[in-house]
Parts: C-alpha cells; sequence; structure tokens
C-alpha cells in the first residue's frame, strides 16, 4: 500500500519544528512518526493516521474530517485517520502532530 510522499514530507518538515527528536518507521502500509519509540501519526495512502488518548477519542470523532481507523473492518483503539480536507493547513496539521504526540508523551 503506497502513502502520499508529500505529506510525509509535510510531517517531516513539521515535526522538525519540535525539540524533541522523532524518528520514522514503515507501519500499516506506510510510514509512523514515532515520539520515544511511541506512534504520533503517519501517512496511510492519503489519509492522516493519528494517536489520539482515549479521554479525547469521542471529542475528537466529532470533528469533520476524521473516522476511527479501521483497516481490518473493526476500529482501532486510540487511532483515527483524517481525510485531506482536515489537514490541507500546515496549522491543522500541526494541530494533529500535537494531539499525536500528546499519546505518545502519555505513554511513557
Amino acid at each position: 500500500m503506497a502513502y502520499n510522499e508529500e505529506l510525509a514530507e509535510r510531517i517531516r518538515a513539521a515535526v522538525k519544528l519540535f525539540p524533541e527528536p522523532f524518528t520514522e518507521k514503515k507501519m500499516f502500509g506506510g510510514i509512523a512518526f514515532l515520539y520515544g519509540g511511541k506512534m504520533t501519526v503517519g501517512p496511510v495512502k492519503d489519509d492522516l493516521m493519528v494517536r489520539v488518548i482515549s479521554e479525547k477519542m469521542e471529542a475528537v470523532l466529532q470533528q469533520d474530517f476524521v473516522r476511527p481507523m479501521d483497516f481490518t473492518g473493526k476500529p482501532m483503539k486510540e487511532f483515527i485517520f483524517v481525510s485531506p480536507e482536515g489537514f490541507k493547513t500546515e496549522e491543522q496539521l500541526q494541530g494533529w502532530i500535537e494531539l499525536g504526540l500528546e499519546h505518545a508523551k502519555g505513554k511513557l
């Protein structure tokens, strides 16, 4: 499964703005950006995969262009997909990265 390389480049540029080091790993047919070995965000096809702390899942799923991540037909816990319309701007993308980073920091 291919992933949107342009989105990957946008994520690479955005994570450089954080003092924390991010790493990349091939996962879910795309790549994932990890903080402290914990997944944060990543492109999957043209969508953005984001890890979300469980306390925020219900509210986040109410947002436009957001849906549960359901590779196997069953939603994965604490994972969402954001359609491209939901991260058109760098500010929007940054917000999703911060949400994913919050999840990773909570797991460390």
